[in-house]
């Protein structure tokens, strides 16, 4: 592989050095404290920011009946629980199961226990709402490796630092976190062939994805879940997290989705790729506040007017 440019090299020690900072401020506070200076300073500075113009057309695609201020009201909080996500990073290893304080609660155990005594393979699904990064050590917690399909920063520095705080999240299980691309899906197939289980977010836009709908409206999406759990006949279980107070949480594990069998295979891809997403409407549109609503989901002739 050939070596970065130093410019390049420079730039990366640079931001290096700020999230570590960063994330050692955060560290220092305490999970609670920390969340709430997180949460504190993105709903000042996040509202000011450009990609705040897309957030609330977004909001406004998915909830059309709705007025200004729910929609402004729902970016500032979208804000609050990103920067609350990003200071709780370095407490993740210490955020366990507990009945009160920072930490977590959760529904499901039945479920969570018959998956770590018969193994998988098992598909968990999910998106980017509330602490998306607690879900690896909430199924760790009952004995389960989850792996996950992973895109990773482009600085390695970086990167290097989130995987030292996801993986000592879930010591001493170890979990394998497979690249987007031709080689991660190769190792995700062997994966699940080997009864594994496996954690993927389906609440990103794929441009060469599939066509479904969120909340009514076109929004392309990626088939590969789709395709995975119908290869194998595999469970897939969405779970979800929902933001209790600073650094507190509850999770669920719902019913596995049905799979379809109609004997059209294209068909039923598109059939159980529009249950994910109506899963994640309905979780969306009970707790708004807590997507990450700041990228460009819908169809792009939805944001001509922006």
């Amino acid at each position: 592989m050939t070596a970065a440019p130093l410019g390049t090299r420079l730039r990366w020690a640079a931001e290096a050095a700020i999230a570590r900072a960063v994330f050692g401020l955060f560290r220092m506070l305490g999970p609670a404290r920390a969340s709430n200076l997180g949460g504190a300073i993105a709903r000042t500075i996040g509202t000011l920011l450009p990609v705040s113009r897309v957030a609330l057309r977004n909001i406004a695609i998915a909830f059309p009946d709705r007025d200004e201020a729910f929609r402004r009201a729902t970016l500032t909080a979208a804000w609050d629980n990103l920067g609350r996500v990003i200071a709780e990073y370095p407490h993740l290893a210490s955020l366990k199961r507990t009945p009160s304080g920072p930490g977590w609660e959760f529904d499901g155990d039945a479920m969570m226990a018959g998956i770590a005594a018969t193994g998988g393979p098992v598909i968990f699904v999910s998106g980017h709402i509330a602490n998306w990064e607690l879900l690896p050590p909430v199924v760790a917690h009952f004995g389960i490796a989850m792996s996950s399909v992973y895109r990773a920063p482009s600085n390695p520095l970086v990167d290097a630092i989130i995987l030292r705080y996801r993986q000592a999240a879930i010591a001493p299980l170890d979990a394998a976190l497979f690249p987007k691309g031709a080689e991660g899906a190769r190792a995700t197939l062997a994966h699940l062939r080997r009864g594994g289980v496996l954690g993927m977010l389906l609440d990103q836009k794929m441009n060469d994805g599939i066509a479904a709908t969120l909340f009514g409206e076109r929004a392309m999406t990626a088939p590969a879940l789709a395709q995975l759990a119908l290869r194998y006949r595999c469970p897939v279980i969405p779970g979800r997290a929902m933001r209790v107070g600073p650094a507190r949480y509850r999770f669920a594990a719902e019913a596995p989705l049905a799979l379809p069998d109609s004997g059209d295979k294209a068909a039923d891809v598109a059939a159980l790729t529009q249950a994910v997403n109506d899963t994640l409407s309905r979780w969306i549109t009970d707790r708004p506040a807590e997507w990450l609503w700041f990228h460009r989901r819908f169809d792009k002739a939805l944001y001509r007017q922006d």
